[in-house]
């Protein structure tokens, strides 16, 4: 869930809504909730507090975490730490995938061609 830490009204949503969309939708009791604070770039017109949103992800058992997608700060450190999450609940892991998670942000992404006449390289 990610909300503007500049727009009340977004986080107000939040436990209004979509706490309750999860909560009603997942299909796994131990699916990983994530609260995201976006926008921390603007730390002076902030109108949510860390604290309320920290709170927030305790009573809802997210984990928590702010970034700047703007600026990019902590945007890739949210993911990864969702995706170790997920990793270390074995519930969510398919069977036989356990070898997967030894080099998950070691491998080196995908290049592709940029030439004019390959497919999808847009």
């Amino acid at each position: 869930m990610v909300y503007d830490v500049t727009r009340r009204e977004t986080f107000t949503n939040l436990s209004d809504i979509w706490a309750k969309e999860i909560d009603l939708y997942s299909t796994n009791q131990d699916c990983i909730k994530m609260l995201v604070g976006n926008k921390v770039d603007k730390e002076s017109e902030r109108a949510v507090t860390k604290k309320e949103a920290v709170d927030f992800a305790r009573q809802y058992g997210c984990l928590y975490t702010e970034c700047s997608a703007k600026t990019r700060v902590n945007v890739e450190q949210c993911f990864e730490e969702l995706v170790m999450k997920i990793l270390d609940t074995p519930s969510l892991l398919a069977e036989g995938s356990s070898g997967v998670k030894k080099n998950i942000f070691k491998q080196k992404p995908q290049e592709f061609d940029a030439s004019p006449s390959s497919c999808c390289s847009w």
